[in-house]
């Protein structure tokens, strides 16, 4: 049995398109960072999760409503997303929470780890470890989101350090998760089914986990907008749909664009420029993602020396 995670086989153009569209993701993800930030001066945590993913439910029940042959797996559905959506949860709160006791820099990156946690988690469930490549590209990224968000003088372990790295293990968690089930089961049904749960898991911990507040504004209404639209509804959809073409590590390294992509938003809007740290940071990981896309040292890659012999 091989070392790398099994993926279906369907060609170099649909991973191509796959690892496109988590690049798009990121994106995404990384262009919000400071509408979410803006929008907590106007509402609690848990309260924001719930209508940023309850509206998120609406939008997919509506766009997924003409396609109900879609919706079939029975207890494997279910089982899938349910689990889905806890983990994301998870993440989601602990990565909040943790916010309130150590810096955004020092968040970014220890939620960061998740692309190590996976697959580390990963080889224990599938007991498939990651080729050379990947782990090459795993430690470069790493290192890179270390040199871009962290500061040197800083790095005590602080209660909301190990708050944000169980956010790391949930978010890790979840990536798998949804790397299991999104061969299973359609991914449209996957994704409503977790952004669902996780939906009613704010609105049920919202009452007792925090004092719950709300101060509509425009800054907020727009925030719930991007978020639950873009980021939540349209991210996690194309999420799933793009691991089925792809492994749950490879997953996780592209999704380490996200700190990139928040630095390049910020530059557009706020004319943030990078110091010298931070831009071989964000070098080492596109040289990681790379390392892993490109495989230079694959054997697959050397050319046969009997082949022109044949």
């Amino acid at each position: 049995m091989g070392t790398q995670e099994l993926i279906p086989a369907r060609g170099a153009r649909a991973r191509w398109q796959a690892d496109l569209a988590l690049a798009g993701i990121a994106l995404i993800w990384g262009a919000t960072f400071v509408v979410v930030k803006q929008a907590l001066a106007d509402v609690s945590t848990l309260v924001f999760l719930a209508l940023r993913f309850s509206l998120a439910t609406l939008a997919l029940g509506v766009a997924f409503r003409p396609l109900p042959s879609k919706f079939t797996g029975g207890r494997t559905l279910l089982r899938g997303g349910i689990l889905a959506g806890l983990c994301l949860t998870a993440g989601y709160v602990f990565q909040t929470v943790g916010l309130r006791y150590t810096t955004p820099s020092k968040s970014a990156f220890i939620t960061g780890l998740s692309i190590v946690l996976v697959p580390v988690l990963g080889g224990g469930w599938y007991r498939r470890w990651p080729a050379r490549e990947e782990a090459a590209g795993i430690l470069m990224a790493t290192a890179g989101m270390g040199l871009m968000s962290l500061n040197p003088d800083t790095l005590r372990i602080e209660r909301g350090d190990w708050l944000t790295l169980a956010c790391a293990v949930g978010f890790a968690a979840h990536i798998l998760v949804v790397g299991r089930y999104a061969r299973l089961v359609s991914f449209q049904a996957l994704a409503l089914v977790q952004v669902a749960t996780a939906a009613a898991v704010a609105l049920a911990a919202c009452w007792w986990l925090e004092a719950p507040m709300i101060r509509w504004s425009w800054a907020l209404a727009a925030a719930l907008v991007v978020t639950g639209l873009l980021a939540t509804a349209l991210a996690f959809s194309v999420q799933v749909w793009a691991q089925q073409h792809t492994t749950a590590t490879h997953t996780a390294l592209i999704l380490a664009l996200e700190p990139v992509f928040a630095w390049l938003t910020s530059f557009v809007v706020a004319g943030e420029f990078l110091s010298r740290r931070a831009t071989l940071g964000a070098a080492l990981i596109l040289a990681g993602i790379l390392l892993v896309e490109l495989k230079p040292f694959s054997a697959r890659n050397v050319p046969d020396s009997n082949a022109d012999k044949m």
